[in-house]
C-alpha cells in the first residue's frame, strides 16, 4: 500500500506539498499539483480519512436520527438528506431510534464520539438528557418538529393548517360526523393536526359536537383498529381524517373488510403524502408535505451552522397543500 511519501518521491515534492495539494490548506502552483495528482493516480495512494479530519477538525460526515425509518415519510426525507449531502461531499450516517428516548440517546453518543460534523434529529422527545449532549460545539438542525428543550435550528410544516386543511375539505363536501385519527399526544405533529382540525370543526356550528379524537401511534394497524371500532358504533362516521397516511391506509382496510366503499360510504383523508398513497385503491386524498425540500433545507442550514456557529437560529415553517384524490366525495354523492 502506498503512502504519502511514496507520492512525494514519485512527484518530486515534499511531503508537505503533497499534503497541502490532498487538502486544499495553501496555494501550489497548477504544475506542482498536477504532479502530485498524476502520482497520486499512478500509485493508487488512498489518503487516510480519520487522519485528515483529525487534521483538520473536519470528518465530512452528517448524522441522521429518524424515529422510524420503515415509515416512508421519514425514508423519503432521509432520501433528501442523504441526495443533498453526496452533492455537498458530505456522508451520512442512518440511525432509527424506533420512538425510544433511550436509544435515541445511545445514537446521540456514538454519532458525537464519531466526531460527525453535525447532525440532523427527528426527535422522540423525553427527559432531555440528549439535549444537554447537544449543547456542544456540534451543529444541531431538527426536522419534523422543535423541541421546546433544545433551542436550535429547525425545518417544519405548518400542521396546524394541514389538519384545517383536511377538515375544511371533508366539510365542504357536507361530512359532519368526522373522527380524527391522532398520532401519540407526545408528539408535536400529530398534535397540531387536531388542532388545525378542531379549528375547522368549531367554525361549523352544526359539526362542533361531532368532535371526537382518537389517539393511535401514527401506524397502519392502529388506523386499522380504531376504524374497526368506529364501525361498530351507530351512527357511523362519514369521513374520516387520520394524522399520516399510514394510519389512512389502515382505516381504508378496515373499511374495505366490512363491505363498505370509499368514498361512497366513508370518505377518507390522509397526511403526509407518501409516494405509497397515489397507488392505492381509491387513491387517496391527503395532505402534502414538501419533503424532499424539508431535508434539503435541513441539510443546507446545518452545513451553513457547521460553518458559523454564531448564526441566529432559524426556524423556517413550510406549507402544505391538499392533493385531492379519489377517496372523498360529496356527502350525497352516491347515497
Amino acid at each position: 500500500m502506498s503512502t504519502i511519501l511514496d507520492v512525494a518521491r514519485r512527484a518530486g515534492v515534499s511531503v508537505s506539498t503533497v499534503s497541502h495539494v490532498l487538502n486544499d490548506t495553501r496555494y501550489v502552483s497548477e504544475e506542482l499539483r498536477q504532479r502530485v495528482l498524476s502520482a497520486v493516480d499512478e500509485l493508487g495512494y488512498q489518503p487516510n480519512a480519520l487522519a485528515r479530519s483529525l487534521r483538520m477538525k473536519r470528518s465530512h460526515t452528517i448524522g441522521m436520527i429518524l424515529p422510524d425509518n420503515t415509515n416512508p415519510y421519514f425514508a423519503e426525507i432521509a432520501r433528501s438528506i442523504e441526495d443533498a449531502s453526496h452533492r455537498q461531499g458530505y456522508s451520512a450516517i442512518l440511525c432509527n431510534t424506533d420512538g425510544d428516548p433511550a436509544k435515541e440517546l445511545t445514537y446521540i453518543q456514538v454519532l458525537l464520539e464519531k466526531q460527525v460534523d453535525g447532525i440532523i434529529l427527528v426527535s422522540v422527545g423525553g427527559t432531555g438528557a440528549q439535549n444537554a449532549l447537544l449543547q456542544n460545539s456540534t451543529a444541531v438542525v431538527m426536522v419534523d418538529r422543535a423541541d421546546p428543550l433544545l433551542y436550535c435550528d429547525s425545518v417544519q410544516v405548518d400542521n396546524v393548517q394541514g389538519g384545517w386543511l383536511a377538515t375544511r375539505h371533508l366539510l365542504n363536501l357536507g361530512h359532519r360526523r368526522i373522527p380524527c385519527l391522532a398520532g401519540p399526544s407526545t408528539v408535536v405533529p400529530s398534535d397540531g393536526r387536531v388542532l388545525g382540525y378542531r379549528n375547522a370543526m368549531c367554525e361549523t356550528p352544526d359539526a362542533q359536537a361531532h368532535i371526537r379524537v382518537l389517539e393511535g401511534d401514527f401506524h397502519a394497524d392502529s388506523g386499522y383498529e380504531l376504524t374497526r371500532m368506529l364501525l361498530d358504533e351507530t351512527p357511523m362516521p362519514t369521513a374520516i381524517f387520520a394524522c399520516n397516511d399510514l394510519m389512512a391506509i389502515g382505516a381504508m382496510r378496515a373499511i374495505q373488510e366490512r363491505g363498505l366503499r370509499i368514498p361512497q360510504d366513508i370518505s377518507v383523508v390522509g397526511f403526509d403524502d407518501i409516494t405509497l398513497s397515489r397507488y392505492i385503491t381509491p387513491p387517496l386524498t391527503t395532505i402534502a408535505q414538501p419533503k424532499y425540500k424539508m431535508g434539503q433545507l435541513a441539510l443546507q442550514l446545518l452545513l451553513e451552522r457547521i460553518n458559523e456557529k454564531k448564526l441566529p437560529t432559524r426556524f423556517p415553517v413550510l406549507e402544505c397543500e391538499l392533493i385531492v384524490r379519489a377517496s372523498t366525495q360529496s356527502l350525497h354523492s352516491d347515497h
